[in-house]
């Protein structure tokens, strides 16, 4: 895999970009939207750090795979989240008399 990224260096690029973009979304966007052109230049930001993971990545270090690792992390977070509110929200369905019992 990590040969084929080398020779294809734009597929890695748009590949490294959207990992990136995607990681910075999820993770570390603040809360409230950004100006149209604060937000222009953190993507421009982005794609030229996006380039210089990409000649890192040509050099043969496994950038996309850690990037997937983190993404992976990241999902893994956002599903034990969703479990964790099913089951607080299905606790708080039991009905007080059965809350009482349990106690």
């Amino acid at each position: 895999m990590q040969d084929w990224l080398s020779h294809h260096p734009y597929i890695a690029y748009v590949i490294i970009f959207v990992l990136v973009a995607y990681v910075y979304n999820k993770v570390f966007r603040a809360q409230q939207k950004l100006p149209l052109w604060k937000e222009a230049i953190l993507y421009v930001l982005m794609a030229i750090g996006s380039f210089l993971l990409l000649i890192f990545q040509i050099d043969k270090l496994p950038i996309i795979q850690c990037l997937l690792v983190a993404v992976g992390l990241m999902l893994m977070v956002r599903i034990r989240y969703f479990v964790e509110a099913r089951q607080k929200k299905k606790q708080n369905k039991v009905p007080p008399a059965e809350k009482a019992g349990r106690l």
